[in-house]
């Protein structure tokens, strides 16, 4: 083994608490629950422990000082016998010995006689952010995605009924493991809402702007139209003009309380291109007295 002094790194003038605290640095980094499965580590740390019990103690360290013993702490023969600058009893501790060995592992790696070695509190693991984008029914009605995430894993996420655009879905324990031994950050999913191509949403009601023929609309009678649900049969009232709403109960998207909000559906007079017999008609046509469709844009 080589000199003990250069192995805790300090000069042979060292003072006892010079040596101690150099000790307890190197012991505290190399120690092997500090460096679990480092070989290299491990040696070292072995060479420093010895190299401090050897120092630890005046009597040795004199004796080492001396030339009397070698580094490992055996008798050498007389001829060997040196004197280093300043060795002898000045060099000793205010006690003459450093504290046990067995109190300095305590100190270090322990609060309490068999208690585990103190290690840093565990960290959570980072949070992963993702996106994913759902159809307006999705987002209304609920629905199963499957995601993929950083390092290949794919994940399947229950979308639930009623949520809307930007809301982010927090999934605890799902994101990325704790380097620490703590537990897994979170997974966040933020939701986008496609547009749909006919099926606008406002608040907990979905809108529909419904086309209906001239006859439809001055005569009434029974249509279909599509809900979220499904296709549901309107009932059109007679001289219905462009513009009027029909709401449908129940047929929009789930609130917060599990209820549903409404359909409202605008009905919108679609004219056929170039039909001869409705221009005819119009010609031919006169309206009634008092008649104004712009009057509500009056002062």
């Amino acid at each position: 083994m080589q000199n003990p002094y250069a192995i805790l790194g300090v000069s042979e003038r060292a003072s006892a608490d010079e040596i101690r605290k150099a000790y307890r640095k190197l012991a505290k980094d190399l120690h092997p629950d500090a460096r679990p499965g480092d070989k290299a580590a491990e040696e070292r740390f072995k060479q420093v422990t010895s190299a401090f019990k050897l120092l630890s103690n005046a009597e040795t360290r004199a004796k080492f000082d001396r030339g009397e013993i070698d580094a490992q702490g055996r008798e050498r023969p007389p001829f060997h016998y040196r004197t280093h600058p300043g060795a002898g009893p000045g060099q000793r501790g205010p006690q003459g010995r450093f504290e046990d060995l067995g109190d300095i592992f305590a100190d270090l790696f322990a609060a309490e006689r068999g208690a585990r070695p103190r290690r840093p509190a565990p960290e959570k693991g980072a949070d992963i952010r993702t996106r994913v984008t759902i159809s307006l029914p999705e987002a209304v009605k609920g629905a199963r995605k499957r995601l993929s995430l950083p390092g290949g894993r794919a994940l399947d996420v229950s979308i639930p009924a009623g949520v809307s655009e930007g809301q982010v879905l927090r999934l605890k324990g799902q994101g990325q493991p704790s380097l620490t031994g703590g537990p897994a950050g979170a997974l966040l999913v933020e939701i986008h809402i496609a547009a749909h191509p006919y099926f606008r949403r406002e608040g907990d009601d979905i809108r529909l702007d419904l086309p209906v023929s001239l006859k439809e609309a001055v005569l009434g009678g029974q249509v279909r139209a599509p809900t979220l649900d499904g296709d549901v049969e309107v009932r059109i009232p007679a001289g219905a003009s462009s513009g009027a709403v029909l709401r449908l109960k129940g047929r929009g998207a789930v609130k917060s309380d599990g209820s549903r909000g409404d359909q409202l559906v605008r009905l919108m007079i679609d004219l056929p291109p170039a039909d001869p017999a409705l221009e005819e008609f119009a010609e031919s046509w006169t309206p009634p007295t008092g008649y104004d469709p712009r009057r509500r844009l009056k002062g």
